[in-house]
Parts: structure tokens; sequence; C-alpha cells
């Protein structure tokens, strides 16, 4: 890394000066004049600028000109003198100059611009419509790098352009927008009451974001696997070719492959935003996680302001009232039951563990094995028992649940095939089935919905396409309930050799 990238900016001493207040009045109307496409100024229509601001009711021409002078030295201003006919015989005397600000000087007042109109406060949104749109214009280099004959130079660069910037939208609006709602000022508002009005639709947008995410970013992520940089490459030519035909003095010394290597980093941390990269999770997944942790977080305030809420709200009629229910029971045994419905079950205990019995998500509680609990002694100085014990070998365990493995799979294999009807299994035609039949269909109509093209392999090695008639709706019978849903066929292909 070079050293010269972190020198001292002198373009910004300005900002931090003694006398920035007329410094920035003056910069402040080249920005201004600069966006409105006028590049050189004479110093007679600052001042008359300047003149009209607040504060500079005593401000004269000399102390403009050492403004002039001092910005010049500090590199926000270049002068240019002026060589057109002088119309007086003071101007003849004098030099007179024209000033132009610089492109340092452009970005700061820009960026300024942009703050003091955002506030102390991050802005930012959670947009979906930018991640459809980042997908159509990727879906077109998709069909563009599949090509020989690629579209024309300045097209390849506006995609291009289009690509990145649609990127860079949504990395800084969703990061500028979690920013806002983990902020200090966010934080204040949210403890207030009136957010319980605010709550609905701030969690609405949290999760509808959420949902348009899940939809649109996993097409994004499988179309980025099936793009490599090779077949890029023609297209980042037609890029590179567009960008040299854009007459630049600063890109002179620049090589092709200085280019090519620039374009190529740019496509690898899109790929990295999306994908992830070696050393760690990507940023979308990051991104879930963080909207679902709001989501919780506002669950859990809105939690605590309703019990606020109802902390300060007198119950004396409802004692009033189960005083009169208790007092109209004849029988001390009603009186009980009351009592256990409306307050519980006195001197109850809550056991925890955090054994697991099991890793299988659809077991039942009751079909799970008793937990054990071991109790130690709260002495500062405990130190459990151990003795050296042998290692047991287990393969013997190994080889009998893998061959339990095998069975079930054959098993289920043996099912499927029964209820098949030629190469399709349609649920309509379907009769009451197991429920680990329904678990497989249902989890097969998932697979087939992240992929484009409906298709996807299963575990027994084959090609099923699934079809889904919107418009028919059916009742899948299993032997532990019903399920109403679209009229699905599912067709098998060949055997694939694995």
């Amino acid at each position: 890394m070079q050293t010269q990238s972190f020198k001292k900016v002198q373009e910004a001493s300005y900002l931090t000066a003694d006398k920035a207040w007329s410094y920035r009045a003056i910069l402040r109307y080249f920005y201004v004049q600069h966006e409105r496409m006028r590049e050189l100024l004479f110093p007679e229509e600052i001042f008359a600028h300047l003149k009209d601001l607040d504060g500079f009711q005593d401000y004269t021409e000399d102390q403009l000109h050492q403004d002039l002078d001092q910005l010049v030295k500090w590199n926000n201003l270049v002068a240019r003198q002026e060589m057109s006919r002088a119309s007086t015989i003071e101007e003849f005397k004098k030099k007179r100059y024209r000033y132009q600000s610089t492109p340092y000087t452009i970005e700061f007042e820009r960026m300024l611009q942009q703050m003091e109109h955002g506030g102390d406060v991050f802005g930012g949104s959670l947009e979906r419509k930018e991640f459809e749109r980042l997908y159509q214009e990727l879906l077109k280099v998709e069909t563009i790098a599949g090509k020989q004959e690629l579209p024309p130079a300045d097209e390849c660069a506006q995609l291009w352009n289009d690509i990145f910037a649609y990127f860079r939208s949504i990395n800084q609006n969703t990061s500028d927008y979690m920013a806002h709602i983990n902020s200090e000022a966010a934080e204040e508002q949210m403890q207030t009451e009136a957010f319980l009005a605010y709550k609905d639709q701030f969690t609405t947008y949290l999760r509808d974001f959420i949902i348009g995410l899940q939809q649109t970013a996993l097409k994004i992520q499988q179309l980025l696997e099936t793009i490599s940089i090779e077949q890029l490459q023609p297209l980042i030519n037609q890029v590179i070719i567009h960008q040299r035909q854009v007459p630049r003095f600063e890109d002179v010394g620049l090589d092709e492959t200085a280019l090519i290597t620039d374009q190529t980093e740019k496509w690898r941390s899109l790929c990295d935003w999306f994908l992830g990269s070696l050393h760690g999770e990507s940023n979308l997944d990051m991104l879930q996680t963080r909207t679902n942790e709001q989501i919780r977080r506002i669950t859990r305030i809105v939690q605590r302001l309703g019990e606020r809420h109802h902390y300060f709200r007198s119950r004396k009629k409802d004692y009033l009232h189960l005083a009169e229910w208790f007092d109209s029971l004849d029988d001390v045994k009603d009186a009980h039951e009351l009592s256990s419905v409306v307050f519980g079950v006195f001197h109850t205990r809550h056991l925890f563990s955090d054994h697991v019995p099991t890793d299988d998500i659809y077991t039942d509680i009751w079909d799970e094995a008793p937990m054990e609990h071991e109790t130690k002694p709260r002495i500062r100085h405990y130190q459990e028992k151990t003795r050296p014990g042998a290692i047991i070998s287990q393969q013997k365990r190994k080889e009998e649940a893998r061959a339990e493995h095998l069975h079930n799979k054959q098993m289920e294999q043996e099912t499927l095939e029964k209820y098949m009807t030629g190469n399709e299994i349609r649920l309509e035609e379907l009769p009451t089935v197991e429920p680990y039949v329904r678990k497989m269909l249902l989890g097969w109509v998932g697979k087939a919905m992240a992929r484009k093209d409906r298709s996807f392999k299963t575990e027994f090695g084959r090609r099923v396409k699934v079809v889904i008639e919107e418009d028919e709706r059916v009742v899948l019978h299993a032997e532990d309930g019903n399920i109403e849903m679209p009229n699905v066929t599912f067709q098998f292909f060949e055997e694939v050799n694995v």
C-alpha cells in the first residue's frame, strides 16, 4: 500500500480554520454555481453575493481577496488571469482573475450539503424493488455472456453501470437504515407510548422486506453461481472499450490490464455480498439475520410497553368480581377448581435441562426419552471426579444405524412407487398417505420452488419436475390429518447415474 495515499488533505483545511465562516460561504457559492454549470467566477459577483448574507455587512473587498488567495494556496480554488480587453484604466493597471473550484472542494461541499439535509440521523431504506431490478439486469448479463456476438460497447457499459448502481444503492441504503433503527434516537422513540400506534406499520415494513428479499435473493445467488469470470471477459472488454472512448487525461497512464482487474474485482465484490467469501458469511445473510432480530426486538419492546401499561391499570373491579364469584360457590371443591384456573397451581417447580435428546424437529415431546439432571453442589472449589477409561468402539452401533437408515429409505422408495401412475404422481389421485410421504412431497415442492425450471434431483437419484396448478385446489389426506393446497403433479425422468 502506498504511503502517499494517506497524506494530509490540505483541501479540507478551510473546514476547521478560524475564518471558516467566510471560507465556507465563498466555497458554497462556488458549489451552487458549479451545479448550474458556471465554472469561472469574478470576485465582484462573489462579493455581491456575500453582502446579501447575514454577518457580512462589514466585509470588504480586501478581505475577500485575502480569503481567495488563501483558498488558492489550499488548492480549493484555481485562479485564472482574465486576458480580455480592459474597460477602465483601473482594470488595465491591475491583474484581473477569475476563479474556479477544484474537484476536492466540490465533493466536500456536496457531502456537507447532503449531511445538512439529512440532519444527525441515518437515512436509508429497505427497498425490495432494488433487488428485483438488479436481478433483471443480471439476467441480461447471463444472456449476453452466452453469446459470441455482443451488443455495442455503449450498451454493454450502460448495463454494467446499471448493475453496480443498483448494487451500491442496495448496500448503502440497507446499511444506513440498519444504523438508523439501531441508533440512540430510534431507541428512545421506541420506548415511548406513541410507538404502539407505529409498531404495526414498522413491523409490516420489515416483514414485507424479508419476504421480498427471500423471493429474489435466492434467484440472484443461483444466477451468480452460473456466471463465471471467464464468461464475463468479453463483456468486460466491451466496457473497457467504451471507457477508452471517453477521453480522460488521468487514464492515459493506465494499461488495459489494470482496467480489467478493476472491473473484475467489482464483480467479485458483488458475488461476495450475495454468496459470501472464504472469510465469513455473506452480507445478504447478515442482512436477513439483522432484520429478523429487529422484528423480535420490536416485539419485545411492545410487550414491555403493554406490561407497563397494564401495571398502572387498576384491578379493583376484577378482584371484586372474583370475590363475588368465590362467595357464590357452596362447595369448597368448586372453589379449589376456580382457584386453580385463576391463580394456577400452587407450589409448582419448573425444571429446565439443556439436554437435547434428538435432532429430529418432527419428533413429538411425548416420544422423547426422559431427561436426567444432576444437581451439583454450589461450592467454589467443587470439581467433578474423573476416572480413566478406555475408548469403546462404536462400530457396531454405526453399522446398525446405517442399516436402519438404508432400510427406512428403501421403504420410502417402495411406498412412493406404489403411488406412482406411470412416471407421475398426482396429488388429486392419491389415497390416504403416510405422514412421512406427505413431508417428503411437501419438501419436494419447496425444493422445486427455489429453482427457475421447477425441477431437482431427489436423494434417490431421480430427476423430478414439479407442475403446480394454482387455480385447482385439492386436499391431501394423511393418517395424521389433511391439508388443502394447489394441485401438484410430480413428473419423474430417467434415473441419473451418480
